[in-house]
């Protein structure tokens, strides 16, 4: 891990730690389960823990890279917009727990790498999708991400119980 999660000695350490506890709890939640139950919808809702992990690996790119860095993609979003329902759910056939937690990893790795070299009330690259600072892009993914770990801790329960967790 990059940081204490629980080190709060400056404002930085906090956002990072409690940013990494979040998305290590989201990432614990696929461990053990095949590829097959981590892409079950285990409640009345459509989300799968595999569906979440792709959603929360995809939106941690584009808000550090995209919008926060200017970074720019050409085959995504946002030169190739989102149509209809949210696309970052949906899963490939070769989408497997391996690789979209890969997937996941990697841009966790880049965003510490932005979020390291940058001031915290450094604007978005990207004003014209979001007026926001680099502080906010962090709270926005500590909110999401946590939120999404909520989720992800109840499709869990429902498909085996939570059992390896």
């Amino acid at each position: 891990m990059a940081t204490d999660m629980f080190s709060t000695a400056t404002e930085r350490d906090a956002l990072c730690g409690f940013l990494d506890q979040a998305r290590d709890a989201l990432i614990r939640k696929v461990e053990g389960l095949s590829d097959k139950d981590a892409r079950t919808a285990a409640t009345v809702s459509s989300l799968s823990l595999l569906s979440l992990l792709k959603h929360s690996a995809v939106w941690e790119r584009r808000w550090f890279q995209i919008i926060f860095a200017g970074r720019s993609f050409p085959d995504e979003w946002p030169a190739v917009p989102d149509e209809g329902r949210d696309p970052t759910f949906a899963l490939s056939d070769e989408d497997t727990v391996e690789s979209v937690a890969a997937y996941y990893l990697e841009q966790i790795a880049v965003s510490r790498e932005i979020l390291a070299g940058g001031d915290l009330d450094a604007r978005c690259a990207r004003a014209d999708l979001v007026d926001e600072n680099l502080r906010g892009v962090v709270l926005h993914l500590l909110q999401e991400t946590a939120r999404h770990a909520g989720h992800a801790d109840i499709i869990r329960e429902a498909v085996d119980g939570g059992r390896g967790l």
